[in-house]
């Protein structure tokens, strides 16, 4: 991707290369000096993408760490027969998780089918919300030792270390344009095709909750990753873009799923895919891709 141009740096360049044939004397030394401007133009445009990148890899280090935070603090709860507070611990760290999902579809999708998997989850979140939001919790205040119990730490424990390797990967995973814009695509998608049906989290009642924190993720990292380059690429494309982001949050904004008219849902969902897919070539990258292929993040963009 060509960011938008900073200022006079690349035309200085440009110049530069303009007089090598007015003046032979010194030619090699000039074509260095030429080199120099235009490669130090070059890292100035590049920079601010860089930068986007990492200002976002920050803001998901820390949604993935209160993730972690929250699977530990439910593991401390149920060790303490706490079911009110396990119940709360499983929200809290539902918030981060759902808000990670750019970049753990398209990342570490490994990971992010077994931290989510849904709807015939028996491991990570789900099946941990099956046992602590539908069962009999005289079963779970028994403990470790009784069947249930024994199920569930098994499931906690294995949460909180998977969440712990994909706290891990934010930090250490190289990011990529391509990769952050696939996983955008992604979950805009899926807020309307596989969550419009009544959403993933059914029995914990936070469905409308896991919405509303994916597209606050895409809100965070359309603004932070592309929209300024957007703007300049296409002003009247980065509009649309924006106006599609807000249309899904406000149906979103609903005061329960019942209120929520799945068609509209899933046309805002997909109209804002068909944006970001017009958008890829102003931004210099491809078409985002739907599947969760790792090797689709794009190496290098």
């Amino acid at each position: 991707m060509s960011p938008a141009s900073n200022g006079n740096a690349p035309s200085a360049g440009l110049r530069c290369f303009g007089t090598l044939k007015s003046d032979a004397r010194g030619f090699g030394g000039r074509v260095a000096l030429c080199l120099a401007l235009v490669t130090a133009a070059s890292a100035l445009q590049a920079a601010p993408t860089d930068e986007a990148v990492e200002q976002y890899r920050a803001v998901m280090i820390i949604d993935m760490d209160r993730a972690l935070a929250g699977a530990k603090a439910l593991r401390e709860r149920l060790a303490a027969h706490d079911i009110p507070g396990a119940k709360q611990a499983w929200i809290d760290a539902r918030v981060g998780w759902e808000r990670s999902e750019v970049f753990t579809s398209a990342f570490i999708p490994d990971l992010d089918a077994a931290i989510d998997a849904w709807p015939d989850a028996t491991k990570g979140f789900h099946g941990i919300e099956a046992k602590l939001f539908g069962a009999d919790h005289a079963d779970l205040r028994a403990g470790v030792g009784a069947d249930l119990g024994a199920d569930m730490g098994d499931a906690m424990d294995g949460l909180v270390r998977d969440l712990t390797a994909a706290a891990k990967q934010v930090h250490d995973t190289p990011l990529t344009r391509q990769g952050l814009l696939n996983g955008l695509a992604r979950l805009a998608y899926e807020i309307g095709d596989s969550k419009v049906d009544g959403g993933e989290s059914r029995l914990s009642g936070t469905s409308l909750d896991d919405m509303r924190n994916n597209a606050d993720g895409i809100a965070l990292a359309y603004g932070t990753l592309f929209a300024s380059t957007l703007a300049a690429a296409d002003a009247k494309l980065d509009a649309q873009v924006r106006s599609e982001v807000s249309k899904l949050k406000t149906l979103l904004a609903a005061k329960d799923l019942r209120s929520i008219d799945p068609e509209e849902l899933q046309k805002a969902s997909e109209a804002l895919v068909l944006a970001l897919s017009a958008a890829a070539p102003k931004l210099g990258l491809e078409t985002p891709t739907l599947e969760g292929d790792p090797a689709s993040t794009g190496a290098g963009k």
